[in-house]
């Protein structure tokens, strides 16, 4: 190829990617068969304080050896891959003096013919996106190869709205495999047929305009209805018609969630579960917030009764209001009294000053008493006025306290059993049972076991820096059938006990604590060949057959390899999930 055609197929390049690649914070910069810098984008000049005219021409070695390849050139090595990218992590320092985390990609640039004729270096800085996309071509290939791995979803419509174009990304963050999606319209995906929901992509196609950093819903195959953050676009051919739309789009919900963590403001996102019996709880459970009813939540420990009752409060009318928890099993009867209703100066010895309880302290909001069923009796009969009168004397006091508080009580017991022997109120247990929740556990609901494992491990990824990107199948062989009598918290503990054995990107059986690995996995009387069991397993397996095959670019060979079985398995396992690529 002649410097000329050089030249032209650089400018090409540049042109295409530039806007795309700025707005969206990304560096990018190419280099000749010689590794000379050919295009320096204004990104990377932020990056590494570097200026364009400075490095035109120059070596790449020469320019920044040390620093931004960290003493290793990857050129050779991008060559080699045959034209698909190579992907690693740096840190490095910018132009105001401060450390950047950034993935780097590189490719070689192929001629028509398939000559190498440089190398171009995609530079992600992983710390944040800019929210902004302008004009792309989308069906030029090395961008689709560079989208495929970035940090985002991305997907491409024609006019007609139907899918023509789904990254890796998307794929992960959806849980559609790549062929099942496309050819589907995309409301599918964003809703934007149901009633209320607007359409900011048929807009953006409509009016040509770019519409940036939108908070919108998207729907994923597993039943979540996940919180985005989205940028749309119109695509243009070369003569400038608008030939359909793109969507960029970034997973919210775990950082939503780890906010509403910090500030204790769970809301309905936070409960996951596609279950029967949860679904019911879901439909339910705003019809519940909005009343100032009275709930008793029911279920055994670990279920996530804390977090259904944070969750009624904060969809509530007093969600502004203060929410207070008492632990009624963690507290001596003799001070479970005064730690609820307060106590006045000199009631007892050491009472030197006034101490409001707990309802004073939640006056206006709820309050949530928790394993009430361990409550004495002698303090059920209290209860019972502050339900009735909403006031009660503080111990040893003489004035009355009026407050006004709704009750959420929880138990790990069966009430109805308690009443009958005598050791709960029977008139309490009406007053308390006017909306009541039953929360099942684990081994009832597996067909949330894939869903929860997968939350978990996303969880733990972001607030601990791992890595960890799926679980191999032995070990989720195990997590699938084991009964969880913890139930929620403990497949949670486990997960975490895991991914910190583990230190790398699959967890095996070895990461997972002895006592699950030794485990019969069923109980006596049990099968484990459960239909929901099942239909996660092979859910799991689809979408691990699928990743090794994109991996490789479906060369089953070296996918079957990287599963750990022979062609003709994974041609099987292909034909059983109607896997194509």
């Amino acid at each position: 190829m002649s410097a000329k055609d050089l030249d032209t197929e650089t400018s090409i390049l540049h042109g295409q990617f530039s806007l795309l690649l700025e707005n969206l914070g990304i560096g990018v910069f190419t280099v000749d068969v010689e590794r000379r810098i050919t295009s320096f984008n204004e990104t990377v000049q932020q990056l590494t304080g570097l200026k364009e005219d400075e490095v035109i021409g120059k070596k790449c070695y020469e320019v920044f050896f040390s620093d931004l390849c960290h003493g290793q050139c990857m050129y050779s090595e991008a060559v080699k891959a045959s034209g698909k990218p190579l992907a690693f992590d740096i840190e490095i320092q910018d132009e105001s003096g401060g450390r950047r985390h950034i993935t780097k990609l590189v490719s070689p640039i192929l001629s028509s013919d398939g000559e190498v004729t440089g190398c171009i270096e995609i530079l992600q800085d992983s710390s944040a996106y800019s929210e902004l996309l302008d004009r792309i071509r989308y069906d030029e290939h090395r961008l689709k190869l560079i989208l495929d791995n970035l940090d985002i979803g991305v997907f491409t419509v024609n006019r007609g709205g139907h899918i023509t174009s789904f990254n890796s990304m998307a794929e992960t963050i959806t849980a559609y495999g790549r062929q099942e999606i496309l050819g589907q319209h995309h409301a599918k995906l964003t809703g934007c047929d149901r009633p209320g929901e607007t359409c900011s992509l048929a807009e953006s196609i409509s009016s040509g305009k770019t519409l940036a950093n939108l908070h919108r819903r998207l729907f994923t195959k597993d039943g979540r209805n996940l919180p985005i953050r989205a940028n749309f676009m119109a695509l243009r051919n070369e003569a400038g018609e608008t030939i359909g739309g793109l969507e960029t789009f970034q997973d919210l919900s775990l950082i939503q969630q780890l906010n509403r963590a910090i500030s204790n403001k769970y809301t309905f996102a936070d409960m996951i579960g596609k279950d029967g019996v949860m679904q019911q709880i879901f439909e339910i459970l705003p019809v519940v917030a909005e009343s100032e009813a009275n709930v008793l939540v029911e279920g055994p420990t670990g279920t996530g009764k804390d977090l259904l009752a944070k969750i009624i409060h904060n969809a509530s009318r007093r969600k502004d209001k203060p929410f207070v928890k008492v632990n009624c099993a963690a507290l001596p009867d003799n001070l479970l009294e005064s730690e609820m209703f307060g106590y006045v100066k000199g009631a007892f010895t050491g009472a030197d000053r006034d101490k409001p309880g707990r309802f004073q302290e939640a006056d206006g909001g709820s309050i949530f008493l928790d394993e009430i069923g361990d409550m004495p009796l002698s303090l059920q009969a209290k209860l019972l006025r502050v339900l009735e009168d909403k006031e009660f004397y503080p111990l040893g006091g003489r004035e009355l306290c009026r407050v006004d508080v709704r009750i959420i009580a929880a138990t790990n017991q069966i009430v109805e059993e308690l009443v009958r022997e005598k050791r709960f109120r029977e008139d309490l247990f009406y007053r308390l049972n006017v909306m009541r929740l039953e929360l099942p556990p684990l081994k009832e609901r597996r067909g949330d076991l894939p869903l929860l494992i997968s939350n978990f491990l996303k969880k733990y990824n972001i607030t601990k820096g791992a890595a960890v990107s799926r679980i191999d199948e032995d070990a989720m062989e195990i997590l699938l059938n084991y009964q969880y009598p913890g139930n929620i918290r403990e497949l949670e503990n486990i997960i975490e006990h895991a991914c910190v054995l583990c230190q790398g990107e699959v967890i095996e059986r070895r990461h997972l604590p002895l006592y699950v690995q030794t485990s019969s996995g069923h109980r006596e009387g049990e099968t484990i060949s459960r239909p929901d069991v099942a239909a996660g397993r092979d859910q799991w397996e689809r979408q691990r057959i699928v990743e090794a095959l994109q991996e490789h670019r479906w060369q089953r060979q070296k996918a079957a390899r990287a599963l750990g079985m022979d062609r003709t398995t994974l041609w099987r396992k292909m034909k059983k999930y109607d896997i194509s690529p």
